[in-house]
Formats: structure tokens, C-alpha cells, sequence
């Protein structure tokens, strides 16, 4: 049977919106793969990784302007209200987030190749490791909360910050002890820092996701939430 004009219009919209949440998928999985893929870099230094890391940035660039694009054509074109536009106002923030994440992982891989001939301490090896891992995992479960419009895994997510902000934290103190203890060790120290600090950025930009998918499924900013509807919220889920 024909559609009508009308159904045709309502199909072909749905049809873009799930295109626009398509891209931010595909979006993801690659600046996950590119911040997992230049951390293994750094901790083996391993220079011929972290360029192939710094080459594939461009890619997600051109991902982040498609979605840009394709936002804009749907405002302008559908002049969508509530929460078609709240959907596709949020697309636009957490594309920018993903772009942010993927320059992040380009940082820690453009340190990796200033890096020579330093040996890694295994407990500033293993404290990356174990940094990058959380924030992996964060970055995925905002994606999740995301693509689902859970609101309360939203919340889970920003309530697990505190623990990358406090593995930084220690990884800056191990630095800087490492650095007074062999002033020779300085400048390799300091790109090691700013690779930390790249990380704990990428955790920054997790949280925001997660926030932003909080305001798509409640239509409200999470720091307008009391504390307790949060709570309300977590036990719920």
C-alpha cells in the first residue's frame, strides 16, 4: 500500500534521525579506538603506532563536520520542537565532545614521539594503564547512556569522575618525584604529564556525553537535579 505524503514526510524525518544517532555511534567506536590505540602506543613508545594514531584524526574530523551537516539540514529543513529538536541539538554537543576526545588521543600520540629512550616506572606504567582502562570504560557507558537515553547510567557515569580525577592526581605526584629525583628526566617527564593530563581530558569529555544524555532523556540540565532525584534515579535502574 502507498504512503501518504504525510506518512512518507514522518517516515523519511524518522529515517534521518536514526542516520544522525548512527553517526554518533560510528563517531564513538572510533575516538574510543583511537584513545586505547595511542595510550598502547605510549606505554610501549611506540612510534610508528602514535603516527598512525596522528593520520587517523582527520578521519574523525570529517565525521564530526558530516554530523555537523547533517544537523544543520534538519533544523533548517524539519524546523523540528521538543524532543526531536532536543535530540538533535544534543547530537551537535556530543559530536563536538567525540572531536575533543579524538584531538586528546592525537596529543598523547604527538608526546609519544618526543619520547626517547625513557623507562617507564612500573607503577607509572601500571597506574596509566589502569587510567586509561577506567576511562574507556567511562567513555563507553556515557555512549551507552547515549544511545539508550538512560538517564540514570548518565548519572552513574559522572559520579565515577572522582576516581580518574584521583588517579591523575597520583600520576602528577609520581612525575614529580621522578623529575627531582634525575632533573635529566624533566623533559620526557613533562610530555609524560601532558599525556595525563590529555587522559584525564578525554574523562572530562565522558562526563559531558553523559550529561548530555541525561538533558535528552529529561529534558533537564543534571545540576538542576537534587540529589536526591538523582539517587531516586540509580536505585530505579
Amino acid at each position: 500500500m502507498a504512503l501518504s505524503l504525510n506518512e512518507h514526510t514522518v517516515q523519511s524525518y524518522d529515517e534521518e534521525l536514526t542516520a544522525l544517532a548512527s553517526q554518533i555511534a560510528e563517531m564513538g567506536g572510533t575516538v574510543e579506538a583511537a584513545v586505547a590505540d595511542a595510550t598502547r602506543a605510549l606505554l610501549k613508545l611506540d612510534h610508528a603506532a602514535a603516527r598512525e594514531v596522528i593520520a587517523q584524526d582527520k578521519r574523525v574530523d570529517e565525521m564530526h563536520r558530516q554530523i555537523d551537516d547533517m544537523a544543520v539540514s534538519m533544523i533548517a529543513r524539519r524546523q523540528p520542537m521538543a524532543q526531536d529538536l532536543r535530540a538533535i541539538i544534543t547530537a551537535i554537543h556530543v559530536a563536538g565532545d567525540l572531536e575533543r576526545v579524538g584531538d586528546m588521543a592525537k596529543t598523547i600520540a604527538r608526546r609519544t614521539l618526543q619520547i626517547e629512550g625513557l623507562s617507564l616506572t612500573p607503577k607509572f606504567y601500571n597506574g596509566v594503564k589502569h587510567m586509561a582502562d577506567l576511562i574507556l570504560r567511562q567513555l563507553k557507558a556515557a555512549l551507552d547512556a547515549y544511545s539508550a537515553r538512560n538517564a540514570a547510567a548518565a548519572v552513574e557515569v559522572c559520579n565515577a569522575y572522582d576516581e580518574i580525577d584521583a588517579l591523575y592526581t597520583s600520576l602528577f605526584r609520581e612525575l614529580l618525584t621522578y623529575m627531582m629525583e634525575d632533573p635529566r628526566n624533566i623533559t620526557q617527564c613533562t610530555h609524560l604529564l601532558f599525556c595525563s593530563k590529555s587522559l584525564e581530558r578525554v574523562g572530562d569529555h565522558a562526563t559531558n556525553i553523559a550529561e548530555a544524555a541525561f538533558y535528552l532523556e529529561t529534558g533537564r540540565q543534571m545540576s538542576s537535579a537534587t540529589a536526591e532525584e538523582l539517587h531516586r534515579m540509580q536505585i530505579k535502574e
